[in-house]
């Protein structure tokens, strides 16, 4: 038997049905759903949470928070306990007579040498920032070269970075020197900044994160003339701004607490946590400044951590790419 052709009109009629029939089904949907948000609206009850489990989660935080805060409480105390508290036992978690005596101390015996002791404070900035920088510029480079351009020897390259991260620094402590001294840089600037830019830590990091960005971001702007450079840094850099922040987090405060006393012998060149090593070496008639340096100390890190730490939570709340 054969099927009976439908007429253009019939044809138009049914599709007009079809499509009244869908809309009528997803009215019927969204009523349901705005009902249903209705009927939770006002109060406290959500899709698998309740306000016990906000309120337990909220405890949770603060104890943690807490608990983080605890050093920071507990060096900024003993930094304001005079000599005479910091012997005591069991030690107590205030004190009893507050000084900031620690602090003029400090300064004082900083600046008993040749050399004052704003000269440290400024040796140590310097480090710190030239290395930090250059090594977020090269780790940057390194990572977006060695996750999406394909060459020869990328593999290896990426296999020896991850194998890298298993060794201590200190493991390789005698070849770096033996490096610097060949090059005549030990007792110089170099001798501190150099060791700090090739990081293994911070190059793998950049290379995970630049290897989430989608492949098709990058050939559209090759497509549209884009160098290089340009790529890497006008379009993959700022989509890997957390990662960007975790590693200058970390190379500031590696920097800024690396002594570097075996490398360095002139007293213009030394930084502080030199210095305070050497009045560590006081004894216990020096604790008190020990412990205002290790406020001091605290301090840049700190701010530096508080501030990346700010970019990082925005970039991820703002940040979002689908392939």
């Amino acid at each position: 038997m054969a099927k009976k052709e439908l007429k253009p009109s019939e044809i138009a009629a049914r599709q007009a049905a079809d499509n009244a029939a869908a809309l009528e089904a997803l009215k019927k949907r969204r009523a349901k759903a705005h009902a249903k948000m209705e009927k939770s609206k006002g109060s406290n009850k959500r899709v698998g949470k309740t306000w016990k489990n906000d309120i337990g989660i909220f405890i949770f935080l603060t104890l943690l928070g807490l608990f983080m805060l605890f050093p920071i409480y507990i060096a900024i105390i003993t930094s304001i306990k005079p000599i005479n508290e910091l012997f005591i036992m069991p030690p107590k978690l205030y004190s009893m007579d507050p000084t900031f005596d620690n602090f003029e101390d400090l300064f004082v015996v900083a600046n008993n040498s040749w050399v004052p002791f704003s000269r440290n404070v400024f040796n140590s900035f310097l480090v710190t920032v030239v290395s930090t920088g250059l090594h977020v510029v090269f780790a940057c480079m390194a990572a977006f070269i060695l996750a999406k351009c394909r060459f020869p020897g990328s593999v290896i390259i990426n296999k020896t970075v991850i194998i890298a991260l298993l060794f201590n620094s200190t493991v390789t402590y005698i070849m770096q020197y033996i490096v610097m001294a060949r090059l005549h840089m030990i007792n110089t600037y170099a001798a501190l900044v150099l060791p700090m830019i090739p990081t293994a830590m911070g190059l793998f990091l950049m290379i995970q994160s630049v290897g989430q960005i989608p492949d098709a971001m990058i050939e559209a702007a090759k497509v549209d003339g884009a160098s290089l450079m340009r790529i890497c840094w006008g379009i993959v850099m700022p989509n890997v701004k957390p990662a960007l922040m975790t590693i200058i987090i970390f190379e500031f405060q590696a920097v800024w607490n690396m002594a570097g006393g075996s490398v360095v012998y002139d007293e213009a060149l030394k930084t502080i946590p030199v210095v305070v090593q050497q009045i560590a070496l006081a004894g216990i008639s020096r604790q008190g400044a020990i412990g205002a340096s290790a406020v001091v100390l605290m301090v840049p890190p700190l701010v530096i951590f508080i501030a990346a730490q700010g970019q990082v939570m925005e970039t991820m709340a703002h940040a979002g790419m689908k392939d």
